[in-house]
């Protein structure tokens, strides 16, 4: 591991989602793990609300936290300040270090689906109902990312 590896271990993404999310919407991201990951986490959040020490985080439609130490993908929501029940049933871990992926995010009706590498992963049911309120993407974690659309 050189010097400027040790310096940038995380590539934060932070993109706006103009006008918000709605059904048949797809997000794309890819990018190449890195050598020795421990995680990454993807969110689907609505702006901060607020100014100075009375600002709060906004709503979370869904985060999905990937455990690459623990082969695990953990999707959860927040909605006025507290976070839900997490869900964690996989039927398989499609992230591997130092491989490459795209992954897609699909918006329906009722809840948003995840594809990596073109194969369905899992579905999370929409708990932030209002999906234009849904403007942010972050992709933070050991990643090099290559493409968000």
């Amino acid at each position: 591991m050189t010097e400027a590896d040790k310096t940038r271990q995380e590539e934060d993404y932070i993109g706006e989602i103009k006008g918000g999310l709605r059904p048949s919407m797809r997000l794309v991201v890819m990018g190449i793990v890195h050598k020795q990951p421990k995680s990454m986490v993807v969110t689907l959040s609505c702006p901060s609300q607020g100014e100075g020490d009375e600002k709060e985080e906004g709503d979370v439609g869904m985060q999905m936290t990937i455990s690459f130490t623990e082969k695990a993908i953990r999707r959860n929501f927040r909605k006025d300040g507290k976070w839900g029940t997490s869900e964690n049933t996989l039927s398989f871990f499609p992230f591997a270090a130092g491989e490459a992926f795209k992954m897609e995010i699909v918006c329906e009706h009722q809840q948003f689906r995840v594809m990596v590498d073109g194969q369905p992963l899992c579905g999370f049911s929409h708990r932030v109902t209002q999906l234009a309120s849904l403007t942010s993407l972050r992709v933070v974690g050991d990643l090099q990312l290559t493409k968000v659309a």
